[in-house]
């Protein structure tokens, strides 16, 4: 997996991944033109939109629904480190199910992905890439 973001002006990014583009901003407030979402929108985008596909593919499978699926994701921000925590989803099933179907549906939505990597903090590497020509003294 992988993404490219390039600045585009102020705090307005252009974010791709394969042949997709989005924009991330900030919020007019924060300097920005709120032409996009912000980072910790994305995460809670991920997060959510991993759910409900876990949660549509579930009911899917079972001949249970075939489409609307609705995912609800709110965060409160913390301190100590400045962070995103207290993640809470709301998965919205279109149809209605049997207590047997509804311990499926949230078994189903335990494995998301995002959800599974923000439990068991993966590890990130930073690097930093300088242009400065050979031999520079800076």
């Amino acid at each position: 997996m992988e993404v490219h973001i390039a600045q585009i002006q102020g705090v307005k990014f252009s974010v791709q991944a394969r042949t997709h583009t989005i924009i991330c901003d900030q919020p007019q407030e924060n300097g920005g033109t709120d032409e996009g979402m912000t980072p910790p929108e994305f995460l809670l985008a991920s997060l959510g939109a991993c759910a409900a596909y876990y949660a549509a593919e579930y009911l899917r499978s079972r001949n249970l629904a075939t489409g609307d699926v609705s995912v609800h994701v709110d965060a409160e921000k913390l301190k100590g480190p400045v962070r995103v925590g207290k993640f809470r989803i709301r998965v919205d099933s279109p149809v209605c199910l049997t207590s047997e179907q509804s311990e499926g549906l949230m078994r189903s939505v335990e494995h998301c992905l995002v959800k599974n990597t923000l439990l068991n903090p993966p590890q990130i590497e930073i690097s930093l890439e300088i242009p400065c020509p050979a031999g520079a003294n800076v």
